[in-house]
């Protein structure tokens, strides 16, 4: 008798498509275990044979979070290379980490929480690091090039599958979690949401990751857009993911709802898929979900959607088929890669001629971070390492170069006249390589002894990083940090951490200073068994300089042929995830420094090696350049070009403004009303978009064009013209001459970057779809591409235009708008002034209202009232009052509600207003009230 084999259920069946076996698969498993699946880490279904799986592994530019891998350039500098080809290399060889990763560490998932595709909007975002481009078409070539590497090339299976962030309109840390970003539909579809679909529609994203904000009064976990933009881009089933914590704020914070059970299943049938909340700890999400479940709030059919999309990712990522993808780690082609692609992100801003420097050149480096190798929140651990110092030295010998860091060295005298002291070996490393460890996990050690104090005390570097933030580091290299049990050690290699437990602040205190440490808010007290922070009894010190550093810097500076002054942030503090910045400005520090180098030797090079632009006084330099955190080769990189070996070639992917005063407020999301971005910035920037030079030189010419039914062609050449072998990045602008709404002053089309050796000539050639040069048409709901002439610019940056011509293309005037058969939805303006753009009810829809106390302006172009009206009816909820205007005349109508009512309680005002033919209609706005839609009849 042989034994009965049981049939392979359909789900383990390779044949069938993957919607069929997801849909055998869900039917199997139980309402309580699809219940558990939409926590972050869902439980395992050992009868069926499924493992647990968790969403969510941060590979923002290299594996993060989980030990040591390669760590590419920050995503900013990606963006600076404007080289897709590049990235896809990148994002491809952070997949195969990932997956090697995971064969030694389960905790590993290949479910990547990137890229960012969030636009640098505002160049004070904290998180400016992470994005690529204020750009929405460079943002979208350079995600989808990343997202194509991450995803693999194999025809059926994905080697990672990767989500982006963050949706949607979020540029701000500032009250992230509750603040809301007023989005215009033009600046919604023509900016915020460009960069997503575009990358989406590309074909390698497996979902997104809503923002912690709200847009448009509505937070954006349960936008209505996940449903009515995102899902329509694709036929794949996109997995939505939580932000950390963020289904708790729908109530804890942001007030959205009552109650948790509401939020989450309001939520749920928004389209989030997966809910990121209280850590590895699923019981409150499925205890939620489940009296959600029972209160009528969600049904059957509303989880199995989302279980579905999490399913379907699955069977991509071959968990079904035991698809065996070992990928690769610390390969010698990624190492050259993390190289070449550092190399590639370094801009060069501005040269006297004095780059590149000659081989017997005598050089002093100098600076805060000549001799560091930054990491950031999103960095994986450092396997290799090369500072700017590092990289000179190998490049052009250590007898040649000279190094002065330029901190201040200071001991800290207390008031019974001993001085703190840092014990010897009190930053010994733990067992093991330091290298591997995260500065987190050293700061956090409670093993070594904390500062006490003697009658010599020790020398300590104090370096401020602005706004009176500093960081404190013993002789040996290691910074002062808190550990939990309130003690001061030497015990961080860097600053880090969600709360950085390494930075202080000097606060003026009588005849001293109190010193208080900016991670627990406490002030550093001295006791019998050692330094620690405490809530009282603060210790009063006297700060005694023992050198200060512009003076190592000037003696240093004044015997070299050239000083490398190398200048930027640190990406744990003033400016990071959580905290915004708030100038443009280098830090008071910094900028001494480079002022005592300058007046030292005017031969003065600032490399800025930064996570976003500064504003720099350029004139006196002989030559700028600018780096994001260039990862493990950094240094390497930079002295490679700074040689000459490599010419550069990176453009700036954002403008860089001249001041502070250039910017808008941190909360305008209106680029279009707020002229914003390179796109309307009326103002002259510091450096403009695009912007970047090379050790050689190009021509362009041969432009021509030719016009299709569905795209404009345009082919030109660019030649070499220089003595060294170089890249250039051309880049092709469109500007519409006689627009019917306000337009881009240029925008880009598209851009190449090619390697051209001398005397050597490319041509170029592009199609560009004719819906490139369409904008939302907000009278009727959806694109329109204007008839008449589009000026093409192709050149070397956004101001730098080599080469123009005009083409002229059809299309249909744009028509007025018919207002006595479908009225005006209030949000649906042409121009406003004072007002805000809030949630008509808490699923779906926009309402408009006043912003402060001031009246409010909304103006609709080309209203037309046919024959004729009689009545206006305004729809509104809240109290105040609405004016109704003829082309800028004085009011027709007064709708006035004095009854006050709760937001989403909306009543019907009419009065009587009459009109023919095609006007303006300007509206006014008084009190808290909030206009839905207006109507007109009669």
């Amino acid at each position: 008798m042989t034994a009965h084999t049981p049939p392979t259920p359909p789900f383990r069946d390779r044949r069938l498509p993957f919607a069929k076996r997801v849909d055998d698969l869900l039917a199997r498993i139980g309402l309580d275990e699809k219940i558990g699946f939409l926590h972050q880490f869902a439980p395992a279904v050992e009868r069926l044979g499924v493992a647990a799986f968790r969403t969510g592994q941060e590979a923002l530019h290299g594996v993060a979070w989980m030990g040591p891998a390669t760590v590419f350039p920050q995503a900013v500098g990606l963006g600076a290379t404007w080289n897709p080809e590049l990235v896809r290399r990148v994002g491809e060889a952070v997949s195969k980490e990932t997956r090697a990763m995971r064969l030694k560490d389960d905790r590993v998932g290949l479910n990547v929480w990137s890229p960012t595709v969030n636009l640098l909007r505002h160049p004070l975002w904290g998180r400016n690091e992470e994005g690529y481009s204020e750009d929405p078409k460079l943002t979208s070539a350079i995600a989808t090039a990343y997202t194509r590497g991450l995803r693999g090339d194999h025809p059926r299976y994905w080697r990672t599958a990767p989500v982006l962030k963050h949706w949607l309109a979020h540029n701000n840390e500032t009250d992230r979690d509750t603040s809301s970003a007023s989005v215009r539909p033009r600046v919604l579809h023509e900016y915020d949401l460009r960069a997503f679909r575009e990358t989406v529609e590309a074909g390698a994203v497996a979902g997104v990751m809503p923002a912690y904000n709200l847009v448009n009064g509505r937070p954006n976990h349960v936008s209505p857009y996940l449903r009515e933009q995102l899902r329509t881009w694709t036929e794949e089933e996109l997995l939505v993911c939580s932000d950390a914590g963020a289904p708790s704020n729908l109530v804890d914070s942001e007030h959205y709802f009552d109650t948790h059970e509401e939020a989450t299943a309001a939520a749920l049938r928004a389209g989030v898929d997966s809910f990121t909340d209280h850590g590895t700890d699923g019981s409150k999400i499925v205890d939620r979900v489940k009296k959600a479940y029972e209160q009528g709030l969600l049904t059957e059919a509303d989880i199995d959607a989302a279980v579905r999309r999490q399913l379907s990712v699955r069977f991509r990522l071959g968990e079904f088929d035991d698809h065996a993808d070992t990928g690769a780690f610390d390969t010698p082609e990624h190492r050259a890669l993390a190289q070449e692609a550092a190399e590639q992100a370094v801009v060069l801003l501005r040269n006297d001629g004095v780059l590149p420097l000659a081989p017997d050149s005598r050089i002093a480096v100098v600076g805060l971070l000549a001799d560091e190798c930054k990491l950031d929140w999103y960095s994986g651990t450092l396997i290799h390492r090369s500072t700017p110092l590092e990289g000179l030295y190998e490049r052009f010998g250590a007898e040649r170069v000279d190094f002065a860091e330029g901190v201040d060295r200071v001991r800290l005298r207390t008031s019974t006249g001993a001085f703190l002291y840092v014990r010897e070996g009190g930053a010994d490393a733990p067992e093991g390589d330091v290298a591997s460890l995260d500065p987190a996990l050293l700061a956090g050690r409670t093993d070594l002894p904390p500062l006490t104090t003697d009658d010599v005390g020790t020398e300590l570097a104090l370096v401020e990083w602005g706004e009176g933030v500093l960081t404190l580091r013993a002789p040996d290299g290691r910074h002062l940090s808190v550990a939990e049990d309130g003690y001061v050690r030497a015990s961080a290699d860097q600053p880090g951490g969600w709360v950085v437990q390494e930075t202080f602040r000097l606060e003026p205190h009588g005849k001293g200073h109190l010193l208080r440490h900016i991670g627990t808010g406490r002030h550093v007290s001295v006791a019998a068994d050692g330094v620690r922070v405490a809530e009282e009894d603060p210790e009063i010190f006297e700060l005694v300089l023992v050198e200060r550093g512009e003076d190592t810097v000037a003696r240093v500076a004044a015997g070299a042929d050239v000083v490398l002054v190398v200048a930027g942030n640190d990406p744990h503090i003033n400016g990071r995830e959580t905290e915004d910045r708030t100038t443009l400005r280098l830090p008071t520090h910094q900028e001494r420094l480079l002022r005592a180098a300058r007046a030292a030797n005017p031969r003065t090079v600032l490399a800025l090696v930064s996570a976003y632009p500064y504003a720099v006084e350029p004139g006196s330099l002989s030559a700028l350049l600018w780096t994001a955190h260039g990862g493990q080769s950094a240094g390497t990189a930079l002295a490679r070009v700074l040689a000459g070996d490599v010419s550069p070639a990176g453009r700036l992917p954002q403008t860089w403004y001249a001041s502070d005063a250039d910017l808008p407020d941190l909360l305008d999301y209106d680029v279009i009303g707020g002229r914003q971005t390179y796109l309307y910035f009326e103002g002259t920037p510091l450096y403009p978009f695009g912007h970047g030079l090379s050790y050689a030189s190009f021509s362009y010419g041969d432009l021509a064009t030719r016009v299709t039914d569905d795209a404009v062609h345009i082919s030109f050449s660019v030649t070499n013209t220089g003595r060294t072998t170089a890249d250039e990045v051309a880049q092709l602008y469109t500007r519409a001459v006689d627009p019917s709404v306000p337009r881009p002053r240029r925008e880009l089309l598209d851009h190449r970057r090619v390697t051209l050796a001398p005397g050597k000539r490319a041509q170029l050639a592009f199609e560009v779809p004719l819906s490139a040069f369409a904008f939302w048409d907000v009278a009727h709901g959806r694109w329109h591409l204007d008839p008449g002439p589009y000026d093409l610019l192709a050149g070397g940056s956004s101001e730098d235009v080599r080469l123009r011509t005009t083409v002229v293309l059809d299309g249909d005037p744009v028509a007025p708008r018919a207002v006595r058969q479908r009225g005006l939805d209030a949000a649906d303006f042409d121009e406003q002034s004072g007002i805000g753009i809030v949630d008509r009810t808490k699923t779906a829809g926009d309402a408009v209202t006043p912003v402060g106390d001031r009246a409010g302006e909304l103006l609709y172009r080309a209203c037309d009232f046919g024959t004729g009206v009689t009545e206006v009816t305004a729809t509104v909820a809240g109290e105040g009052s609405v004016e109704v205007s003829v082309d800028g005349g004085p009011a027709l109508a007064f709708l006035t509600t004095d009854t006050p009512s709760a937001p989403y309680d909306y009543t019907a005002l009419t009065a009587r207003f009459t009109a023919t033919g095609v006007h303006d209609i300007h509206l006014r706005l008084r009190g808290p009230i909030r206009l839905a839609h207006v109507g007109f009849s009669g």
